[in-house]
């Protein structure tokens, strides 16, 4: 089978592996609300030349990563209420829809992949790490939403999660809770009993409740 033109190009690796580390950054709230970054700065912290890290830029900004303002700018964004309700609505339809999707392959052995997974959100709970936190939560709904065998739905979904991550991030530390959040034991639960309008309403609260608590 012939190799495409940009997979053969080493410069094309160069780029892609520097915008999925930047955009897993953003993802798992590594960078604040409103961080201030540069190109130059992009590139020297990945050890990269200036074009692959103008290349992710401009890749991140269309998917809403992150914004550029009129003197150029680049910048994490700063979400307004509205614009919290308006992504946690989005979660609220797509995300109940794929889980109800991925419970007929919800096998044991993915009930005890995500019953780990979860055990890792809650030390990140009870060790007050916030990134920890937002990446253990997104690899458990991703996790589960992979058996639902909709990666267009699937892709929308991260978009949502990639312009929500500084934010949770955010969210969490403001909460400053310790106590463990039971909505995925309730997830869980209902994946282990088949209980599809049950896992329907666990994924949805689950998915704004903190969401809204941000934007009131």
């Amino acid at each position: 089978m012939p190799i495409s033109p940009r997979l053969a190009d080493p410069n094309a690796a160069v780029h892609e592996r520097l915008f999925r580390s930047l955009r897993q950054q953003v993802m798992h709230g590594e960078l604040a609300p409103g961080q201030a970054l540069t190109i130059r700065g992009i590139a020297e912290q990945f050890g990269v030349s200036m074009t692959p890290a103008r290349e992710a830029v401009r890749r991140l900004v269309a998917e809403g990563a992150f914004s550029i303002s009129s003197s150029g700018r680049i910048s994490t964004p700063e979400l307004s209420p509205e614009r919290i309700e308006e992504l946690a609505a989005i979660r609220a339809m797509l995300e109940p829809e794929m889980a109800s999707r991925a419970l007929p392959r919800a096998h044991f052995a993915l009930i005890d992949r995500l019953s780990a997974i979860n055990a890792m959100n809650q030390e990140a709970v009870l060790n007050q790490d916030a990134v920890a936190y937002v990446r253990t939560n997104l690899e458990f709904h991703r996790t589960l939403y992979l058996r639902a065998q909709t990666p267009a739905m699937l892709a929308m979904c991260e978009t949502v999660w990639l312009q929500l991550g500084p934010t949770m991030r955010a969210l969490y530390q403001k909460m400053r809770r310790r106590e463990v959040p039971h909505h995925h034991r309730v997830i869980l639960a209902a994946l282990r009993a088949g209980d599809e309008p049950g896992l329907r309403l666990a994924v949805r609260t689950d998915v704004t409740q903190g969401l809204r608590l941000l934007a009131s």
